[in-house]
């Protein structure tokens, strides 16, 4: 079984940064990838990045590809997401997820419980 805690999340101010940490823990991630979705009110979930836990392959959505980073660290089995110039339309309910075979947005089968991202005008 494969657990995912996130955390990071907050209010923060349009153009401003920040940091959201997916914890991972039960399994050897060697073959895993892990993505981070975000959820909107009244939207549908949607993707945001992935990363191997190898980190050679990334892949990101176009509306955050210029501003949010994703990178990994192995000894501390987390996936960071770095959140730059936010925008009020990223505010959203932001989650990790994992899965095994290739780095994209679908078939992820381990969800974590989500940390709140607010952006304010």
């Amino acid at each position: 079984q494969v657990q995912l805690v996130e955390s990071g999340g907050g209010l923060v101010q349009a153009g401003g940064s920040l940091r959201l940490s997916c914890a991972a823990s039960g399994r050897t991630f060697s073959r895993y990838v892990i993505g981070w979705f975000r959820q909107a009110p009244g939207k549908e979930r949607e993707f945001v990045a992935a990363i191997t836990w190898s980190g050679i392959s990334t892949n990101y959505a176009d509306s955050v590809k210029a501003r949010f980073t994703i990178s990994k660290d192995d000894a501390k089995k987390t996936v960071w997401l770095h959140l730059n110039s936010l925008k009020p339309e990223d505010t959203a309910v932001y989650y990790c997820a994992a899965k095994q075979g290739r780095v994209g947005p679908r078939g992820y089968e381990y969800w974590g419980q989500g940390t709140q991202v607010t952006v304010s005008s």
